[in-house]
């Protein structure tokens, strides 16, 4: 069994004249992130493996988050992650050393809800529709595979295990 673990990041701002991967996060980025970190630390869902996208808002929330959490691993930036298709992020994941019984991906929409759609077939339908109807900044999904290897990962093999947003934390986002 391996577990995947899909992190969003947190909200983003839009400052005029900067380009899109040196965005950085917005207030309400920065206190969203620590919160999923939080959950992420109380919950045991520390992965073996992070792989971040190298854009600043996902390396911001990384580091938000990794704050919350024991030291991981393995942490590395992986340009693959920025602006990928869900086809580009299976191909990041089957890649992952046998080592690694858990990971996680640290990128952007639409890829990691395209990937999880793509994975996924059962979980709570609780948790199925709140992802199928939004895959909000700060979202973290936790998907369980059921492979002995990365490389044998297939759609629509996974299970859901849990699907949560910073407002679900708080009451807000």
């Amino acid at each position: 069994m391996r577990r995947l673990i899909l992190l969003r990041h947190a909200k983003s701002d839009w400052p005029d004249g900067i380009v899109d991967p040196e965005r950085p996060l917005a207030p309400r980025g920065r206190t969203a992130a620590p919160r999923i970190g939080a959950y992420i630390a109380h919950e045991q869902l520390v992965a073996d493996r992070v792989l971040v996208s190298p854009a600043r808002r996902t390396r911001e929330t990384w580091d938000l988050v990794a704050a919350q959490l024991p030291p991981v691993k393995v942490v590395a930036s992986e340009p693959r992650v920025y602006d990928a298709s869900a086809a580009r992020l299976l191909s990041v994941v089957r890649e992952q050393p046998r080592e690694a019984h858990s990971l996680m991906l640290v990128g952007h929409n639409p890829g990691l809800s395209d990937l999880a759609t793509l994975l996924v077939s059962t979980g709570a339908a609780s948790h199925l529709w709140k992802m199928a109807e939004k895959f909000p900044t700060g979202a973290l999904a936790v998907i369980d595979l059921p492979v002995d290897d990365w490389c044998e990962v297939t759609p629509g093999t996974a299970r859901l295990d849990r699907f949560v947003t910073p407002r679900e934390l708080t009451g807000t986002d």
